[in-house]
């Protein structure tokens, strides 16, 4: 969105209509609240949400670690599984304590954490803001491998105190690896894992700039997808990992691939959200109340619709605000209401009973932009607000269609 030019009050430009217009099809859509699984408990005051997705996991780790405890624990029979069901817990605790410890620093930064969520391969904490330096963005990064490289640690010092051929043995030794393997892949230098957070970070730190560190992570994770999707089944079928070649079944081979996937299709999806986030962030001081406001007339409640329009097709205003006989503002006029009155009765309608109420959190600011300016509409939502000077003085109304044009406009500009 171009915001230069005439820096004064907002005018109708050339594709404008009155306010009687019929809007934009559809509505405009709110962030949905916080969710997407079963709520867990609010460690730090962050909501940890379950997907259903996980469920499928625990049963297929449920399954695969219980034919494994069939050859380690012959005598255990079927209660193997349960020993099994006690791991893919436990493993998921440990996930948990790694997003925790991103949290935690983003807390300490005061960056807000919107939700924690285990799911299908893994957790994801949810941080709203992004660090201010590449130091924190790092170290934000760092601390998830850490914890989990720490809870390795602690694993394998308690498997000194059991014996091996043990459940707790075999137990501690299984969360031990699982722990370390989920540092070691979370250290990959790729978005959107935690070593592409870092190396972000690092190229950020060396060109100044947060962009072209996305770029160079993303990339690379993109590529980290490519290399899982192809290398993955190479190495399991190679016998690179421990496996023996010749007890490999077609079973296998398509369990593998599939899981391949499902991996690398999630590493790619996350490195494209990345670079999209990071356009957004770009380009989200753009998005600006003063250069987005429609010209607004004062009415009184009494006014009759057809006597409001005519005055704000005179002033080449595209919108209404309800005032008192002192002039205060008391309430906007919904384009959505406008539009839903014919025209022959206009004369008859008064605009009080087309207008919405105002409150405190639907007076927006002149200056508002960016973030600030989306969290504002976020916290309150509506299809339309006032906006204000800083001595009160009515500037206009802010419609929420109008905000999502110019964020797909700001969207589809190329990054600088």
């Amino acid at each position: 969105m171009d915001d230069s030019g005439d820096s004064g009050r907002p005018q109708q430009g050339a594709g404008g209509t009155d306010p009687g217009a019929a809007p934009d099809k559809g509505t405009p859509k709110r962030p949905a609240e916080p969710g997407g699984g079963i709520l867990m408990g609010r460690p730090f005051g962050v909501p940890v949400y379950v997907a259903p997705s996980w469920f499928i996991v625990a049963a297929l780790i449920t399954w695969v670690f219980g034919g494994q405890l069939e050859r380690v624990l012959p005598g255990l029979g079927n209660i193997r599984y349960l020993v099994s069901l006690f791991f893919a817990i436990a493993f998921y605790a440990s996930v948990l304590v790694h997003e925790l410890a991103h949290t935690v620093a983003a807390l300490r930064y005061k960056l807000p954490v919107r939700r924690i969520q285990l799911q299908f391969f893994g957790g994801v904490s949810e941080i709203e803001k992004e660090s201010e330096t590449p130091g924190r963005e790092f170290v934000l990064a760092f601390v998830g491998p850490l914890l989990s490289l720490v809870l390795a640690g602690v694993f394998y010092a308690g498997m000194q105190f059991v014996d091996p051929p043990t459940v707790p043995g075999v137990l501690l030794a299984g969360l031990m690896i699982s722990n370390l393997l989920v540092a070691a892949f979370n250290l990959l230098p790729g978005l959107p894992l935690d070593g592409g957070r870092m190396l972000r970070a690092v190229v950020w730190k060396i060109t100044g700039k947060p962009m072209s560190g996305t770029v160079v992570a993303a990339w690379v994770g993109r590529g980290l997808a490519v290399a899982v999707l192809i290398g993955l089944p190479l190495l399991t079928h190679t016998g690179a990992l421990g496996n023996a070649t010749d007890e490999i079944t077609g079973v296998e081979t398509v369990t593998d691939a599939l899981l391949a996937a499902i991996l690398a299709g999630i590493i790619w999806t996350g490195a494209g959200n990345s670079l999209r986030m990071a356009r957004l962030r770009e380009h989200l001081p753009d998005l600006r109340a003063r250069t987005l406001t429609r010209r607004a007339v004062p009415v009184e409640s009494v006014t009759p619709l057809s006597e409001a329009l005519r005055r704000a097709n005179e002033a080449g205003a595209r919108a209404l605000v309800v005032v008192d006989g002192q002039g205060n503002p008391k309430g906007l006029v919904r384009e959505a209401a406008i539009v839903g009155v014919p025209e022959h009765r206009r004369p008859w309608v008064a605009v009080s009973g087309l207008a919405q109420d105002l409150t405190d959190g639907m007076r927006i600011p002149a200056e508002l932009a960016g973030e600030a300016l989306l969290d504002r509409l976020k916290a309150t939502p509506a299809t339309e607000y006032l906006v204000v000077e800083e001595t009160g003085e009515i500037y206009g109304v802010l419609s929420t269609i109008d905000v999502e044009r110019a964020f797909v406009a700001a969207m589809a500009r190329p990054s600088a």
